[in-house]
């Protein structure tokens, strides 16, 4: 099998070459040899920085995302921080929702002054309610 050089790989998985020296760094990937000074990867690297950069999307730190590879690189994902984190997106996501239906209320709201709109002080009772949620969480 032919091995990918450190700049094959930074152009096909669009990672710079420094970063990717970093992530050997946190066992997040391995070279298997090096062509003088450049580093020479396996085809499976490409997968592993996939896993890494989605687990980066999710919110991941590095850290948490070397503790996810098991042995010999493969996955070791766990399920129920995995489903902790989706539950919280989802929560963040009706939030954001709810905020952005607020601006456009107020950026089209009929009403000369929107503390007299009935509908923006409804919407300004949901986000303090949804406040009041968050931040128990964090006392």
């Amino acid at each position: 099998m032919k091995l990918l050089d450190i700049g094959e790989v930074s152009e096909r998985s669009g990672v710079k070459p420094s970063a990717l020296r970093y992530y050997e760094e946190k066992g997040l990937i391995q070279s298997l040899s090096r062509h003088g000074l450049r580093r020479q990867y396996g085809h499976e690297v490409l997968q592993e920085l996939s896993l890494v950069a989605l687990g980066k999307q999710g919110g991941f730190t590095l850290d948490e995302i070397a503790a996810m590879f098991g042995s010999g690189g493969k996955p070791d994902l766990p399920r129920d921080d995995l489903q902790a984190r989706a539950d919280a997106m989802r929560r963040q996501a009706r939030q954001m929702e709810a905020l952005a239906q607020m601006m456009l209320h107020v950026a089209e709201c009929p009403a000369p002054n929107h503390l007299d709109c009935d509908r923006f002080q409804q919407l300004l009772r949901v986000a303090v309610r949804a406040q009041q949620r968050g931040g128990s969480k964090h006392r």
